[in-house]
């Protein structure tokens, strides 16, 4: 079974002041690969975002998916605290992702999202809003499975 985590970085969220419908929606999409096991909204604060992810990676946690964060905006910290976690970079996905999202927006630019591999736990940066969420599912699910199966040291004969 693949385990799977959600954590959303908004203040808003975490203060009650707006529903986390990114969220929500990354836990209903992930189902299709495997179990949403742990779910968290936290502040727009790097130290805390270090340790939930390092806490989930700790625990083993075969798949991260954070979402918000990844703008320009003084309090968006996700990327940075997403390196401050992750031991290897998989830019290929964030620039898939970029790449998919100026079809739609030319603000898909300026995402600094971020992928990489912490131990055996993949982590990967979403935008926080739900629409950019349902079209850039669709980019990163084909290569999840080979990529989860490969992080933990599955072969393409043991698949």
């Amino acid at each position: 079974m693949r385990t799977i985590a959600v954590l959303t970085s908004s203040d808003a969220s975490y203060q009650a002041i707006r529903a986390d419908t990114s969220g929500t929606l990354l836990q209903r999409l992930a189902g299709a690969i495997g179990t949403v096991v742990a779910y968290r909204v936290l502040p727009d604060e790097a130290d805390q975002l270090i340790s939930q992810m390092r806490e989930w990676v700790d625990q083993g946690i075969h798949l991260i998916l954070t979402t918000g964060g990844t703008g320009l905006g003084p309090r968006d910290v996700m990327p940075e605290a997403t390196r401050a976690v992750i031991d290897r970079e998989i830019p290929g996905i964030p620039e898939a992702m970029r790449q998919a999202s100026l079809a739609h927006t030319p603000f898909g630019m300026i995402s600094r999202a971020v992928a990489g591999l912490a131990r055996t736990t993949l982590i990967i940066n979403f935008p926080g809003s739900p629409k950019a969420i349902e079209q850039l599912w669709p980019v990163v699910l084909p290569i999840l499975p080979h990529a989860l199966d490969v992080s933990h040291g599955k072969t393409q004969h043991e698949k």
